[in-house]
């Protein structure tokens, strides 16, 4: 039968049976994307299209989407950035996600800078009353411009980052930064690692001036007029250069906080712990106090129960800062949380980047809080806009760019936006339809990106030298997506992939030289190789050794 053929009485069969689909339709996909990729045209594959199409029995399933049906997808707000993770971001919206939905609800906003200039930055506070409004957004990064960006772009002013206006508008209680895991794939940590970063108050909204000799003082004075003010610190400044800094710590949210953190790690079967400098930073007990009185009060006979807390003596445990950096290092097998202020979080969530290869695989998600009391969710990913791999783009060059943690924030995104939609109107049968539809599909493009990079087709960060191109990897993927969703089965379970080799990166960076002088500072008997002794006394010189036990004294602590 000629291929215009098996096309033609694909597309007859589908209009016959519009809720009942069968594998011929992933056929009909790849031939109208017209993909140039050779792997495509094997004659294996032409078997198992054949074998498809010509199946007796049909498999129905009214909650999988469908390519000739589409599906309407929840009202979410899209914010766009620029450079490379748009691009990207505009190939997998047009790829994977528009053959099955129609986006026509989508709220999209351009906070690119040259947008942002053009409207005087009214765009931000637009899409911030978007996301207040519909509680679910999926940002790409942005660029916060320097001001040699503020040059070449012609821009009549520095913007600053948005993500301020973002976490003020939408009552930002923590940003939550949870490894991501491709299934028969290792990685870094073995097992899931959550993380909630108090996402106000802190250094990052401090106000600061440089001031010369003198006093300073900081007074507070009540909202509550019968209330007499009072002085918060008093001191003489004896430089002549100084930089005075004020900064507070908003503690109502702390509760929602703690809530959800707790939540969150027994859902994913994890030990949490508590991050804080206390012992120094006197301040932060408050912290501390309101997550240990809600954790014994409504958590601890549920992790007791689940056996989490059996590492931690049977109690919620608390981590000074310093130790928690040591810990991140040590503690590979992943399997637990942590909760921290807002800049320690910051730090300690880009520590957990690196030990799980880089920001690309983890997480990045601001939690507020609307009016109604419903969630509002904003989803993005952990990295930057990729200017290097934008500027080769712009060469002409071929790129390998790795969408995954976008993708991640998108399908974070599309669940959440479906959940608050059938949420909303619990009576409403085909909300409720489109919500199940939701995971599914959101589930089955998972498992289409993930077995790509376990098959040997992902990006050149996991697959080598070989690895596709950003063009190609997409393409990839949404064949392998069509053809899940039509068959919802693997014809062989995929390869189970030990971790890649981390030189795959493009950033990787390692200074082979410095690292020769450090590998021979180890190698004491200078034969080449470093036996079991050398080892450990490197793990203890270098700080990362494992400790048969470590007990934290609450009292004492290192400045």
């Amino acid at each position: 039968m000629s291929l215009k053929l098996l096309l033609s009485t694909g597309i007859k069969r589908s209009l016959h049976s519009p809720r009942c689909y069968s594998g011929y339709r992933s056929f009909s996909l790849v031939a109208s994307q017209q993909f140039t990729n050779e792997k495509l045209k094997t004659s294996s594959s032409s078997q198992y299209l054949k074998r498809d199409l010509f199946n007796n029995g049909t498999r129905c399933f009214k909650s999988t989407v469908s390519q000739f049906e589409l599906t309407e997808a929840p009202p979410m707000v899209y914010i766009s950035g620029e450079e490379m993770t748009k691009y990207a971001s505009d190939l997998v919206v047009k790829s994977w996600i528009e053959p099955y939905f129609d986006t026509k609800k989508w709220e999209r906003y351009d906070l690119s800078c040259i947008s942002r200039d053009a409207t005087d930055d009214q765009v931000l506070h637009d899409a911030v009353e978007a996301g207040k409004r519909v509680g679910a957004i999926f940002k790409e990064p942005t660029i916060t411009p320097s001001a040699k960006q503020v040059k070449e772009m012609g821009l009549s002013k520095p913007y600053g980052s948005p993500n301020g206006a973002m976490r003020k508008g939408w009552n930002g209680i923590t940003i939550s930064r949870d490894t991501i895991h491709l299934e028969g794939m290792e990685l870094g940590y073995k097992r899931p690692v959550l993380f909630e970063r108090h996402a106000v108050g802190g250094e990052y909204g401090a106000g600061w001036k440089q001031v010369g000799k003198g006093k300073l003082i900081t007074t507070f004075i009540p909202d509550d007029s019968t209330q007499d003010s009072s002085i918060i610190d008093s001191r003489i400044l004896e430089d002549d250069h100084n930089v005075a800094v004020v900064y507070h710590n908003p503690y109502d949210n702390v509760v929602d906080l703690a809530h959800l953190f707790f939540k969150r790690c027994l859902d994913a079967n994890v030990t949490p712990y508590i991050v804080t400098k206390k012992t120094v930073f006197k301040w932060q007990e408050g912290f501390w106090t309101t997550m240990k009185d809600i954790f014994d009060r409504d958590y601890h006979d549920k992790f007791e129960e689940a056996g989490l807390l059996e590492k931690c003596g049977g109690n919620l445990s608390h981590l000074i800062s310093d130790a928690a950096t040591m810990q991140l290092i040590r503690w590979t097998d992943g399997g637990f949380g942590m909760a921290a202020h807002n800049y320690d979080g910051d730090m300690l969530t880009d520590q957990i980047a690196q030990v799980h290869r880089s920001p690309g695989f983890i997480t990045s998600n601001l939690v507020g809080v609307s009016d109604d009391g419903s969630l509002i969710k904003e989803f993005e990913a952990s990295h930057g806009t990729v200017t290097d791999l934008w500027l080769d783009h712009l060469d002409g060059k071929e790129t390998s760019f790795n969408p995954l943690g976008l993708v991640e924030a998108m399908i974070g995104a599309m669940q959440h936006a479906a959940h608050l939609d059938a949420t909303a109107n619990p009576n409403d049968s085909m909300k409720q339809e489109v919500n199940e539809k939701v995971k599914k599909f959101t589930i089955i493009l998972r498992k289409a990106m993930h077995n790509t990079f376990r098959y040997g087709q992902g990006t050149k960060d996991l697959s080598g030298p070989s690895g596709y191109s950003t063009e190609d990897y997409v393409r990839k993927v949404a064949w392998r997506l069509n053809r899940y969703i039509a068959t919802e089965e693997e014809e062989a379970p995929p390869p189970e992939v030990s971790e890649p080799d981390r030189w795959f990166q493009r950033n990787y960076g390692v200074d082979d030289d410095k690292a020769r002088t450090l590998f021979e500072k180890f190698d004491v008997d200078r034969d080449g190789s470093i036996d079991y002794k050398e080892f450990e006394k490197m793990l203890v010189s270098l700080g990362v050794a494992p400790l048969k036990k470590i007990e934290y004294d609450e009292d004492s602590d290192s400045n």
